[in-house]
């Protein structure tokens, strides 16, 4: 994959993703929660047609139809607001276990969804370097799932939809950005002398 040609087509996806909570947030502040419901799977629906349009992958499409559709779901049962942000809430609090069990069973989650991506071999965990690589990325992994979920936590039970969704939208470039580092690091890593 070339990082530098897909730069405008990675960022349009990000504005894609953050458009429905935005105008979420947005349509909530200035009217109420169920014009902001709709809104928002208007959004997701124009999202979704855009994506169809350019061609990209329907999984992308279809995962952010599935994403905003349960959102508000949760918010339209809650009837408040916040339960649109109750299931990106929870995330974190699985991926730290997930990320947390990979690494212990020494198959660090970074390697087993990037090693491809990165051209790595098959057997990467059987590689110290590689490993080491995947076990640092997870970790950190964890560690912004910690902060995004103590973030989420605090402000859910606050009930402030402005830094939830702040939080929901910050999490995919920071992930992005991981995801950039950790493939760079494992090319380099193999190029140091990975078989």
């Amino acid at each position: 994959m070339n990082y530098v040609a897909d730069k405008p087509s990675r960022i349009s996806g990000m504005v894609l993703a953050a458009a429905p909570t935005i105008v979420f947030v947005v349509v909530n502040a200035l009217s109420s929660l169920y014009p902001a419901l709709l809104a928002a799977a208007v959004t997701a629906g124009a999202a979704f047609a855009f994506r169809l349009i350019r061609r990209e992958p329907l999984r992308q499409a279809v995962i952010g139809l599935l994403i905003v559709g349960a959102c508000a779901a949760v918010a339209a049962v809650t009837g408040q607001a916040r339960g649109f942000f109750l299931l990106p809430a929870l995330v974190p609090f699985a991926v730290i276990v997930v990320c947390a069990g990979s690494v212990v069973a020494r198959r660090p989650l970074t390697g087993l969804l990037l090693n491809r991506l990165s051209g790595g071999p098959p057997t990467w965990y059987d590689n110290p370097r590689l490993r080491r690589v995947h076990t640092i990325a997870t970790l950190v992994c964890a560690g912004v799932n910690v902060v995004n979920a103590a973030l989420q936590a605090t402000f859910y039970l606050a009930d402030n939809t402005y830094v939830l969704a702040a939080a929901h939208i910050a999490t995919g470039p920071v992930f992005a950005v991981i995801v950039a580092v950790t493939v760079v690091s494992a090319r380099r890593a193999m190029q140091a002398g990975c078989p």
